[in-house]
């Protein structure tokens, strides 16, 4: 029972990971106006993962808000 339970948590999380890192992709292919405007979206309020990723993309872009 428990290598059942092992193998549905690795799988759960290779898929969280593979969303993840799709998201990510989405998030470095926008054009600069995109990102821009998706990061004026999430730039109040609490850090959050989607907010930190385009502060980064945008960082290497040398862009600001």
């Amino acid at each position: 029972m428990l290598k059942f339970k092992a193998k549905r948590i690795a799988a759960h999380t290779d898929r969280a990971l593979d969303r993840l890192h799709a998201i990510e992709a989405a998030i470095i292919a926008l054009d600069n106006d995109d990102l821009l405007d998706f990061a004026d979206i999430f730039a109040g309020g609490e850090a959050s993962p989607l907010r930190n990723i385009a502060t980064a993309e945008m960082e290497r872009r040398s862009i600001s808000l």
